[in-house]
Parts: structure tokens; sequence; C-alpha cells
């Protein structure tokens, strides 16, 4: 008889190193791990040190230093109000390193729970939960968010209720699909015939074997909502002034793009860079999870 695969946790010490090993036989996904890492690192910091890092108050209005060029002082220039630059990208991480982390928890957590019941009771029940997710899918994502935004005050929370509708009806179709492949193994059947309910199927056999899928899919996603919500800020919808957050930053600098080129592009470049960052390393963690390409790292 098939036996179930079990998900290995991040404490199993064996599992750690085979994917570490998998990580770094990669440039691309190292490049990906330090790139988030370093942003993880640098988002704890600020928060466990209540911006006491920063070398400058990020909010301190200079009308000594208007738009300097990045220089020793001022590692990535000041913007329109004499704000330090550096400091200001700085404690935007917070922001947006809170917001993906939100949207991403709510949209997995329901997707997960919708999915896999729709996957594994089926009938009506699935009928009536992809349907719902259907309509939600109709719609463009980004037209969807805002219309919802606009709908709330403009703020930082309000921007993750709006975002969380566009990404739990995907995580929906992908628990469902990987729900409905892992459902006709043979241990499932034999927990069915043992006589255990479909909630602890659900539990102890399907969430753990699909887990992976999901969290490398959250991983890429990453990634995507700090992009949209970016375009929120950037329409003025979603973190408002003073605010550091990045692409409120970008909008509020943009007209002076060609006569001090540092004060839009930089957050806006801090913006690609950790959604390539995200990206590559969802890439590295696909391989990694991957049972063949485990098999040939044990």
């Amino acid at each position: 008889m098939e036996k179930p695969r079990k998900l290995k946790m991040p404490f199993d010490l064996t599992e750690t190193r085979i994917t570490l090993r998998i990580l770094r036989s990669s440039l691309i996904t190292m490049i990906g791990l330090t790139i988030v890492s370093a942003f993880l690192l640098g988002t704890l910091l600020v928060v466990i040190t209540n911006g006491a890092i920063l070398p400058y108050n990020p909010m301190a209005i200079s009308t000594n230093s208007i738009l300097q060029a990045p220089s020793v002082s001022h590692i990535f220039g000041t913007d329109s109000l004499g704000r330090d630059m550096f400091s200001r990208v700085l404690a935007a991480m917070p922001i947006d390193a809170k917001v993906p982390f939100a949207v991403l928890s709510i949209a997995v957590s329901l997707g997960l729970l919708t999915g896999t019941i729709a996957g594994y009771v089926g009938g009506i029940v699935e009928e009536v939960i992809m349907r719902v997710a259907d309509i939600f899918l109709a719609f463009p994502g980004i037209i969807l968010a805002l219309a919802i935004a606009a709908a709330l005050t403009p703020s930082v929370n309000n921007s993750i209720l709006a975002l969380a509708p566009i990404w739990w009806p995907v995580y929906t179709r992908l628990a469902r699909g990987e729900t409905l492949s892992v459902k006709s193994q043979q241990y499932v059947d034999a927990s069915r015939a043992m006589g255990h309910k479909a909630s602890y199927i659900i539990l102890h056999h399907i969430i753990p074997n699909i887990f992976p899928v999901i969290l490398v899919f959250a991983t890429l996603d990453f990634g995507s909502v700090i992009v949209v919500f970016s375009v929120l800020s950037f329409i003025g919808v979603g973190a408002q002034p003073p605010t550091a957050e990045w692409g409120l930053m970008s909008v509020q600098q943009e007209q002076y793009l060609i006569s001090s080129w540092w004060a839009p592009v930089i957050p806006a470049l801090a913006i690609l860079v950790i959604a390539v960052g995200f990206s590559l390393l969802g890439d590295g963690l696909r391989d990694a999870l991957d049972p063949k390409t485990r098999g040939l790292f044990t």
C-alpha cells in the first residue's frame, strides 16, 4: 500500500539540510534568498528598534537639504522636502512587508479551507464554492482592488481588505486541483475505510501533502502583492502621506524624474528588487520541494 507523503517540517534538521543544499546549488536562487533575507532582516531591525537604526528621522523636513544628490551624507539623496531617502526606504520596509504577509495569510488560509473542502466533498458544495470564486476571478484583479479601496477610507489596513479578494480565489482553485489528485491516493482510501471523518482526512492527509505547492505559489506571489499595493498607493487609495511607503514615495516625487531622478526611481527600484528576489526564491523552493530533485541530494 502506498504510504502518505508527510510534509517535512522546518525543524527537521535532515530535511532542512537537504533543502539548503538544493537552494545553495543554484546561484540564481541564492541571489533571491539573499535579497529576501536582507529585506526580512531589515524589516525586523526597523520594527524592533522602532526606527532607531535609521541614520535620519524619515519624517524630518529640512529646507536646507532639498533634492540633494546621493552622497556620503545621504546615500540615496534627499527628496523634495529634504528628507533622507535612505532612511525613508528603510522605514517603508515594515509596511511593504506587512501588507503582502497579511494579504497572503488571508488568501492562503481561506483558499486552503475552501479549496480542500470543494475538492474532497464535491457535489453541490464544490459547485457553490467554485462559482463564488469564479465571480471574483471574473473581474480584473487591479480593477476589483481599486473599486474596493475606493469604497473604503484610504489606509494601509483597508488596502489589505481590498487586496485579499484578488488572491483567495486563486488559492481556492489551486487547493481544489491539488486535492483532487491527492484524494485518489491509496492512503486516503485507507484512512476513509478506517472510518476517519472528512475533517481528519483533510487536516492529516490532504493539507500536509498540498501545502508545499501552496507555499511555493505564495512565495512567487509575495512580490506581486507588493507591486499591486504600491499601485494603490501610487493612485492615492493606499498608504497616505506622510507615510513612508515605496509606491507613495515614487508618486510624490515623480515630477522630479528628469531633474532629480533618485527621488522617484530609488523607491521604485526597491519594489523591483524585492519582487524579483521573492520570485527567484520561489523558483528555488519549487525545485527544493520537488521529490525528484530531493532524491538527487539524499
